[in-house]
């Protein structure tokens, strides 16, 4: 009987959703990190164009 409540406690534990907050900041996270690889290749290609 105990060991029974102990799985069913587990499993509510790994199907716990993030909130939205921290969603929303994991998404504005990987939106600047793909924003800066964007600037970096496109500062590279002004560099060599212009040289």
């Amino acid at each position: 009987m105990a060991n029974t409540n102990k799985q069913k406690h587990h499993t509510q534990s790994k199907t716990k959703k993030t909130s939205k907050r921290q969603r929303r900041t994991k998404i504005i996270v990987y939106i600047m990190i793909i924003a800066m690889i964007l600037s970096v290749f496109t500062a590279g290609l002004a560099y060599f164009i212009n040289s």
